[in-house]
């Protein structure tokens, strides 16, 4: 009896799990067609003082906000490990400049550090914009059923 319960509980477990990755890869995917087509040219460092925010992109990319209207597009070497789910990160700088392949990425204590492989500037209008025209809702008017009365 014990044993049927467990295995439909954890069916019933998978299943959920395998629903609900779906919208998550969806809405990642979007996230880094937005910051991708607002990024400018890569760069070979960046300025940085404080982390104001941060977001991960995947495994191997984050968006870095250094000020409210000032942000970078981050690509470690690789996947970097807990990066989807850390609660923090880090970043290595030297004399506050953030290097390409020089300076890291830390997700954890027990975690190896990331490289940055590449820094692209991020043009925060145009991702607005580029966010906007995800958020556009196609509309259409319903073809009338053949049993539809009009002004009904």
């Amino acid at each position: 009896m014990f044993a049927t319960r467990f295995f439909l509980a954890a069916i019933a477990t998978l299943g959920v799990a395998a629903c609900s990755s779906v919208p998550y890869a969806q809405r990642i995917s979007a996230r880094q067609a937005a910051y991708a087509a607002a990024a400018r040219e890569p760069v070979r460092s960046f300025r940085f003082f404080e982390l104001y925010s941060w977001e991960p992109l995947g495994d191997s990319q984050l968006a870095i906000y250094t000020r409210p209207n000032e942000a970078y597009l981050v690509s470690v070497m690789g996947p970097c490990p807990d990066l989807e789910f850390t609660n923090a990160i880090g970043l290595t700088s030297n004399l506050n400049e953030v290097q390409v392949r020089f300076d890291k990425v830390l997700t954890g204590r027990r975690d190896m550090p990331c490289t940055i492989g590449e820094i692209r500037p991020v043009d925060l209008a145009k991702l607005k914009s580029v966010e906007h025209e995800q958020r556009k809702i196609q509309s259409a008017q319903r073809a009338a059923a053949a049993g539809d009365k009009p002004g009904s």
